[in-house]
């Protein structure tokens, strides 16, 4: 395993350890770049949020806003209304007896950078706080974290995701990262965050061309000297495109193919568009590792 092999989430709970964790991907969405605006209702997202949970997710991640590249940003009050009633309907359906999550109900984590909608989102239920910004778009955020203790995703991003892929730039991407991370962690656990709520996302495709995409995989390893686990989003991306000449539809393999591979790494945590398909190939991964 890379870093740790537990994470603490919200109220203490514990996820781990664990070969690996699915996190489902909920967009409630009208734009997100695979499937914006297939789940964007409340009944749409509902649903897709049980499928998620019977193909085996162990996270379900709910988003508001769109972060793909030259995504325009929305309002606190229009994200809130897009999640909130699916987390607040999620959460009603966990176990009453059981003081933290099960291992048979999801966690709960909503996909935001500001502090509000965060902060409303942990008081409906929410177990995690996936932020793309490492709470530098809105410094408040890291209050909010610092006081509610939910797990949180640290997450690198050159840029906001509007201007991000314009002209990404690095010496050494993994290097830069590695220090992009020592500096935030120190900073997070000073005002207050436990070190062992943090997981590190190196952040695929967040102000990155492909040539630096490959070379984070490649040193994923790299990662575990900072003793956190890693949390990897790559479902589907933009990387795959360009490496393969896919379009969004046709990435899936090459998404489980970069799941396994990464199971087989140590990576903790996968965030998956298909879940099923990502969970087949961890097994794989798994069985011929063990």
């Amino acid at each position: 395993m890379i870093g740790a092999e537990t994470w603490t989430i919200k109220g203490g709970g514990v996820l781990g350890p664990a070969p690996f964790l699915l996190a489902g991907i909920v967009n409630v969405t009208p734009d997100s770049f695979y499937d914006g605006g297939e789940h964007d209702t409340f009944v749409a997202a509902m649903a897709h949020a049980r499928r998620l949970t019977d193909e085996g997710a162990d996270m379900l991640d709910i988003g508001g806003e769109s972060t793909r590249p030259g995504a325009p940003e929305v309002t606190e009050a229009e994200e809130l209304a897009r999640v909130a009633p699916v987390l607040r309907a999620l959460a009603a359906q966990r176990p009453e007896d059981s003081a933290t999550v099960p291992s048979s109900f999801p966690t709960l984590a909503v996909d935001t950078y500001k502090a509000k909608v965060a902060a409303a989102a942990l008081q409906a239920g929410a177990d995690v706080i996936n932020d793309i910004s490492a709470c530098l778009f809105e410094p408040e955020l890291m209050d909010v974290v610092a006081q509610y203790k939910p797990g949180y995703v640290l997450m690198h991003s050159q840029g906001r995701p509007g201007t991000m892929q314009r002209d990404p730039r690095y010496d050494n991407v993994v290097d830069e990262l590695l220090l992009f991370f020592e500096e935030r962690l120190a900073v997070l656990t000073a005002a207050g965050v436990p070190e062992a709520n943090i997981v590190l996302d190196p952040g695929i495709g967040f102000g990155k061309l492909l040539e630096h995409n490959l070379d984070i995989l490649r040193g994923v390893e790299r990662f575990g000297k900072l003793g956190r686990p890693v949390y990897m989003g790559l479902s589907n991306k933009a990387v795959w495109g360009m490496l393969l000449g896919l379009g969004p539809r046709e990435r899936q393999n090459a998404t489980a193919v970069a799941t396994a591979l990464l199971v087989a790494r140590g990576v903790l945590v996968h965030r998956v568009h298909e879940v099923a398909l990502a969970r087949q190939a961890a097994l794989v991964a798994q069985a011929i590792t063990a």
